[in-house]
């Protein structure tokens, strides 16, 4: 039977271990000074090399070469046996298997016998993670006083899955992900090596499609050299399930373009062709992100050909920042949530939908921006603030900014359009909904609050709160918060709530004021501690309970 490539190509020696020099310098600084701990943490992702850094560590502790730099040589006799799966000392327990505390208690019994062949017993522990909590407090006594002649090197990838006492009497390393330029080049001596004939193109998709870890990127390039043929960049991605470039493009087009019927027709041609979904996805987001990358001038980091770079550049240039953002955050969760849903490609389907949505095109976007309302005030001066907000979408205004006379006159004239003209003063019926509104607004924010917690919490922030025509006109300190709160979710969350409470159909609008210190909000007592606070000594209410 043939040996995997990942395990023949394990390394023997410091130098052959790729991607985490930080780790390697300490433990060979180690090894020189004679100063071995006696516990050692190894934590990262998979595939980084965290349990081949620990055998190293075991030969080197046990090499017989006479000079401490140059351990572990893979010459001497003790090198050769840890290399073949025989030497003694070096005993590897996968803690998946053996779980419980007499697994632990047995380990314990046999660690006081003195090493067969070498200086030290290592004791490597992979996944030590998957222990059981009376196993851990088990091994705690032994793992901080070890037998001199003992170490102990545990590996795990979910580090916050150990207990904090067993973190403490360790020295802790951390694994990083491997770089793409590291994994390409030491898949491409590996090809060299075995002689397997390797696009460069393809060998950049497998070390992409690793995701930083080498054991990964070995054992797909040992998948696709088992087909017999030269590993070219469609084969890759013919066996890794990975969509073709094209297809990412068409969908992108269709994006700037806003033809559902194209983007729709690219996403079930891949998925067709038997790309897997999540794959796709990851895809579409990946060039999104060097979209973006080349956007905000950092196109030296896109690893792409020229005639790949005129098209991204192009592409960059169609698309907004604040745009580009929007559909990255769209499709990266259609990549997640397509391993999910019973039918693979609806969340691609949905995302490409969304990203045609141009949320400027929304009404509840458009419409506040007509009315910029003055803070709570008398109705008696809304006329003079309202008239000059209104007039540019009036239709009367051209008539009335063309005349000087009407422009200096005292009076601001009353504009055509009823539903925005300045309201006259408040009708005894306004008032009655005014007061209603202001007795059971705390109700009616509970009552939003059990429907749509993010609509309550914007409620609680507004500054100002008036009553036009029963219009309600909501104030809020910034663009963000206005932004928030006209959504459609939210606006409707807050209508029902009224009508609910006071039994009256009540049209909400948002607008943006200044921040006003002097002012307190409409529910606080003008003459109360929280009044004089605000207003007195420039406090600012956060939250209202």
């Amino acid at each position: 039977m043939s040996q995997a490539l990942y395990r023949k190509w394990r390394p023997h020696l410091w130098a052959e271990v790729v991607g985490q020099e930080h780790i390697v310098q300490t433990l060979r600084n180690a090894i020189t000074a004679q100063r071995v701990a006696h516990a050692y943490l190894f934590a990262g992702p998979r595939g980084t090399g965290k349990t081949t850094t620990a055998r190293l560590l075991a030969k080197a502790v046990n090499c017989l070469a006479d000079n401490l730099a140059d351990r572990p040589c893979d010459h001497c006799e003790h090198c050769l046996a840890v290399n073949q799966g025989r030497f003694l000392d070096l005993i590897e327990i996968d803690a998946a298997s053996n779980t419980s505390v007499e697994d632990v208690r047995d380990l314990r019994d046999k660690i006081n016998f003195a090493p067969n062949q070498g200086r030290y017993k290592v004791y490597i522990v992979d996944e030590v993670h998957m222990l059981s909590t009376a196993a851990f407090n088990a091994l705690l006594k032994t793992l901080e006083e070890p037998p001199s002649h003992a170490i102990f090197i545990l590996a795990t990838t979910e580090i916050h899955k150990i207990p904090a006492t067993v973190l403490s009497r360790c020295q802790r390393h951390e694994f990083r992900r491997i770089p793409l330029s590291d994994i390409v080049a030491q898949l491409t001596r590996l090809a060299q090596g075995e002689k397997i004939q390797c696009e460069p193109e393809a060998l950049a998709l497998i070390a992409r499609y690793s995701a930083g870890g080498m054991r990964d990127a070995i054992s797909l390039l040992d998948q696709l050299a088992s087909t017999g043929q030269v590993v070219t960049l469609a084969l890759a991605q013919a066996v890794l399930g990975a969509a073709a470039g094209q297809s990412v493009l068409d969908v992108v087009e269709a994006i700037l373009a806003k033809n559902a019927a194209v983007g729709l027709d690219g996403v079930h041609r891949t998925l067709d062709g038997g790309s897997d979904p999540r794959q796709f996805g990851r895809q579409v987001v990946e060039y999104l992100r060097q979209l973006l990358l080349i956007k905000l001038g950092n196109a030296a980091q896109v690893d792409a050909t020229a005639e790949q770079r005129a098209i991204m550049a192009r592409h960059a240039q169609a698309f907004s920042t604040t745009e580009l953002l929007r559909v990255i955050r769209i499709f990266n969760v259609a990549a997640s949530d397509a391993r999910l849903s019973w039918q693979p490609s609806l969340p691609l389907e949905m995302a490409l939908v969304e990203a045609l949505e141009s949320p400027a095109a929304e009404p509840s976007r458009a419409e506040p921006a007509r009315v910029e309302p003055p803070a709570i005030m008398e109705r008696s001066s809304a006329p003079e603030a309202a008239s000059p907000q209104r007039s540019p979408i009036s239709p009367a205004a051209p008539a009335a900014s063309s005349s000087p006379a009407r422009a200096a006159s005292p009076l601001p004239e009353k504009p055509v359009n009823p539903p925005l003209a300045a309201p006259p003063p408040a009708s005894s019926k306004e008032a009655t909904l005014g007061k209603r509104l202001a007795d059971n607004w705390k109700q009616i924010v509970a009552l939003v609050k059990a429907k749509n917690a993010n609509a309550a919490a914007l409620l609680n922030s507004i500054k100002t709160r008036s009553l036009q025509e029963n219009i309600l006109i909501l104030g809020f300190a910034s663009h963000v918060l206005q932004s928030q709160m006209e959504k459609p979710a939210n606006i409707a969350s807050v209508q029902e709530a009224i009508q609910q409470v006071i039994g009256e159909e009540v049209h909400l609008r948002c607008t943006t004021v200044s921040a006003q210190r002097s002012a307190p909000p409409p529910d606080v007592e003008h003459d109360g501690m929280v009044a004089s606070a605000v207003r007195d000594l420039g406090g600012e209410i956060v939250d209202v309970q």
